[in-house]
Parts: structure tokens; C-alpha cells; sequence
């Protein structure tokens, strides 16, 4: 299903048919502040497989991220942060950042690194944070990006549509797309580590 959702006003009606998909144990691939990501209920084991085998690696090994609605999600999913780690997530949230953080024990054993880190995004766009809220807790999220592909496939919704409608159930088209993924700072250590440069700047 191709849904049109639009991110200055989604509708409560589509944002529901979304989640009882996700709660239903379904996949989808929506907007974010980057690039268009796949998504699952972080809590459905198979649908976070499901999701490893389209982008052809091993769950276990994979790096995949999940979007909190805000920062009071935090302290469910991660250990405790420093003063220091929590200002500049809240300077610099919402928006296209992965923080990694060491996970808690609520975090679901197939999204925490090998490390026991976990990326937590809150991006700046209303189409996923509407639909954790309404869930209830984080969804799974992880770039189709690839690098080996006319960029038009990671930007236009249409054109995802047609590359993935028979692996996913539910493809939201939120508008075009943006073609940088985020930037990734590793928070773990002693001092904060910008592990990968992308479209967030630090403020």
C-alpha cells in the first residue's frame, strides 16, 4: 500500500492505519529528516529479521537505529547519560542525528549492538514521531540508501513504492525525500564522537 501522509498535518486516521499495521507485526518505510528508512514495532522479533534479510545482512550484526517520539523516551531504552550528553541531545533534537547510547535492558536483544549500544533518532519530521506516539514506544529504523543506486530510488516515494511494495507492507509517501543520511555521534566513550558525517551539524 502506497499511503499519502503529509508531515505538516498527518492525519490521525493514516497515522493509525500505520501502527495497527507495525502492531500487526507489519514493515514500513516512511519519511524521516534524511532519507527514507525501514521501520518495524521494535517488539516484533520477525519483522526486524524480516527487515535484515531486504537489506541482506544478519539482524544480529546489523547497526539499526530507532525513533523516540522525545527525549522522556530516553531513560526506558538507555542507561543513564551525563548532564553533558543530555544538553546536547536536547540542543540538537529534533533533528537528523543518531546518538549512540548504551542500552538498557528493554532494548530488544536483535537492535542492540554487539556492544550493547543502540542509535536513538528523533527526527525532525511529525510522520514518525506521530506514529511512536501512537504506538506507545520506538519503532526500528534503518536507511534504504544505497549507494549503488540512481539516487532518485532513495528520494522519490513513488519511485521506492516500485522497487519495494512486494517486501513491505505499508510505503508512506511523506514528499520527496532528502538523499544525506544522518550525522552519527557515538556518546559510549568518554567524550562524545562523531562516528559518521552527514546532514546534521552540531549546534
Amino acid at each position: 500500500m502506497l499511503l499519502k501522509i503529509y508531515p505538516e498535518n498527518p492525519s490521525p486516521r493514516h497515522i493509525r492505519t500505520v501502527v495497527e499495521c507495525l502492531m500487526d507485526g507489519g514493515i514500513i518505510i516512511c519519511p524521516t529528516d534524511t532519507v527514507y528508512g525501514l521501520g518495524c514495532d521494535i517488539f516484533k522479533s520477525k519483522a526486524v529479521e524480516r527487515i535484515a534479510q531486504i537489506k541482506g545482512i544478519k539482524a544480529e550484526k546489523a547497526n539499526f537505529s530507532f525513533i523516540c517520539h522525545d527525549l522522556s523516551q530516553l531513560s526506558d531504552f538507555s542507561k543513564p547519560i551525563s548532564n553533558e550528553v543530555f544538553k546536547m541531545m536536547r540542543k540538537n533534537l529534533p533533528g537528523p542525528f543518531t546518538f549512540i547510547l548504551d542500552a538498557s535492558n528493554n532494548v530488544p536483544k536483535l537492535i542492540q549492538s554487539k556492544k550493547k549500544t543502540v542509535g536513538i533518532r528523533i527526527p525532525d519530521n511529525s510522520i514518525p514521531v506521530e506514529i511512536v506516539r501512537e504506538l506507545g514506544h520506538p519503532i526500528m529504523s534503518t536507511s534504504i540508501h544505497d549507494e549503488d543506486e540512481i539516487i532518485e530510488y532513495t528520494t522519490d516515494p513513488e519511485l521506492i513504492y516500485d522497487k519495494y511494495k512486494n517486501l513491505v507492507d505499508i510505503v508512506i509517501d511523506g514528499g520527496y525525500g532528502d538523499n544525506e543520511a544522518s550525522t552519527v555521534i557515538d556518546c559510549t566513550g568518554v567524550e562524545p564522537l562523531i562516528v559518521r558525517e552527514g546532514k546534521g551539524i552540531l549546534i
